[in-house]
C-alpha cells in the first residue's frame, strides 16, 4: 500500500507549527516537511494552513491539530489568541479531506511522548514498568495537564483543564504565598504559580511579601527582559538568593502537583513532564526537590515510588503526537 500524507499542527499563542508526514499506519510516521508561523500575524488557522499547503502539491488524507484551549465537539476557542474559534469542519474544507481532529495541545504532547526515542526522554524516576493510565503536565505560558487513558489495549489521549484547579498550599510559606496572591487575584489556580507568569508571582511574593533582598542587576534586567527568564537564569547561576528561593518553591510546587495528577488518575503507567520551562531549568528539576515533593503523598509513598516520571526533551512532542493521531484517522 502506498504511503499517505497527514497534516499535523501544534498551535500556541506565539507560534503555529505545521508539518506534513508520510505514513503507512498509526505507529509509523515520517516527517516530509514543516514550517512555523507567527500565530498573531494571521486572522485564522485556515489562513495559515492554506499558505502552508500551497507550498507543495500533496494530497492530505487526514489532519490533527494540538491547540492550546478547551476542545468540545470539534470546536475550540484558542487560549491567548485573537481568533474567534477553530472548527474541525472548517479546517476539513480548507484541507480538502473529511478526516480532521482537534485536540488539546497537552493531549498531543502526552501522546507524542510515547513515540519518542530514549535519548529524547530524561528519566527522573524509573519506577515500575507496567501498563496503565499515563498523564502529562507542562508549565510554560500557562499550565497544561492531560491524560492517556489505558483502555486495555492502547492509550487514548484525553484533555483536561486541570491547570485551572485551585492552588493547594502544603506548608506555612505556601499558605503565605496563597494569601499574597489572593490580594492580587480573585481566584488562585495552579497556573498562577506553575507557569512563566507564575514564577514571577512567586518571586514578587518573596520580594514584596517577605522582603527578600534582590540583586540590583536582577531588578534592572527584569525591566528590559522576560522576567521569568531572568529569574531562572539568576537562580541557575546562583547570583541572586531571592531567585534561587523562587525557583526552589516553583520546583517543589511543580512536583507536588504532578503527584496530585498521578493520584487523581491513578497513573501507574507514568507521568510525563513537558513544557518550555522544564528543559531550561533541568539542573533544578533533577536536583531531587521535584521528586521529593512528588512522592510526599502518605499513605501512598510506596505507590508514588513505583510511578515512572519522565521529562520530555523534544520540543516537537505535540506535533509528533498530532501526526500519529492523524494517521489513526485513515
Amino acid at each position: 500500500m502506498p504511503n499517505k500524507y497527514v497534516l499535523a499542527g501544534d498551535i500556541g499563542g506565539t507560534k503555529t507549527n505545521l508539518a506534513v508526514y508520510s505514513t503507512e499506519g498509526p505507529q509509523q510516521v515520517s516527517l516530509v516537511r514543516e514550517a512555523s508561523f507567527p500565530s498573531k500575524d494571521y486572522t485564522a488557522l485556515e489562513e495559515i494552513v492554506g499558505k502552508f499547503l500551497s507550498a507543495a502539491d500533496q494530497e492530505i488524507a487526514a489532519g490533527a491539530f494540538g491547540i492550546a484551549g478547551p476542545v468540545s465537539g470539534g470546536v475550540v476557542q484558542p487560549t491567548n489568541l485573537p481568533w474567534k474559534v477553530v472548527e474541525a469542519v472548517s479546517l476539513a474544507r480548507r484541507i480538502g479531506c473529511p478526516r480532521v481532529r482537534l485536540m488539546n495541545d497537552l493531549a498531543t504532547t502526552g501522546y507524542g511522548a510515547r513515540f519518542l526515542p530514549a535519548e529524547e526522554i530524561h528519566v527522573l524516576n524509573e519506577g515500575k514498568q507496567r501498563t496503565g493510565h499515563c498523564a502529562v503536565i507542562a508549565a510554560g505560558t500557562g499550565l497544561g495537564q492531560a491524560m492517556l487513558f489505558w483502555d486495555g489495549k492502547r492509550h487514548r489521549p484525553s484533555s483536561t483543564e486541570g491547570g485551572h484547579v485551585d492552588f493547594a498550599p502544603r506548608n506555612a510559606k505556601e499558605i503565605e504565598l496563597l494569601q499574597y496572591l489572593l490580594g492580587r487575584f480573585a481566584r488562585v489556580t495552579y497556573e498562577r504559580v506553575l507557569s512563566g507568569p507564575g514564577m514571577v508571582n512567586i518571586f514578587r511574593f518573596l520580594d514584596e511579601g517577605l522582603k527578600r533582598p534582590v540583586e540590583p542587576e536582577v531588578r534592572e534586567r527584569m525591566k528590559r527582559e522576560d522576567p521569568a527568564a531572568v529569574i531562572g537564569q539568576a537562580a541557575l547561576a546562583g547570583t541572586c538568593k531571592a531567585c534561587e528561593e523562587a525557583m526552589d518553591m516553583f520546583v517543589g510546587i511543580y512536583g507536588a502537583q504532578a503527584g496530585n495528577l498521578a493520584l487523581t488518575i491513578f497513573a501507574t503507567g507514568g507521568i510525563f513532564i513537558g513544557g518550555g520551562i522544564v528543559t531550561r531549568i533541568l539542573p533544578k528539576m533533577t536536583g531531587g526537590a521535584f521528586m521529593e515533593a512528588f512522592g510526599d503523598k502518605q499513605p501512598f509513598a510506596g505507590l508514588m515510588a513505583e510511578i515512572p516520571v519522565r521529562i520530555i526533551l523534544n520540543p516537537k512532542a505535540s506535533q509528533i503526537g498530532a501526526a500519529h493521531a492523524a494517521a489513526e484517522l485513515i
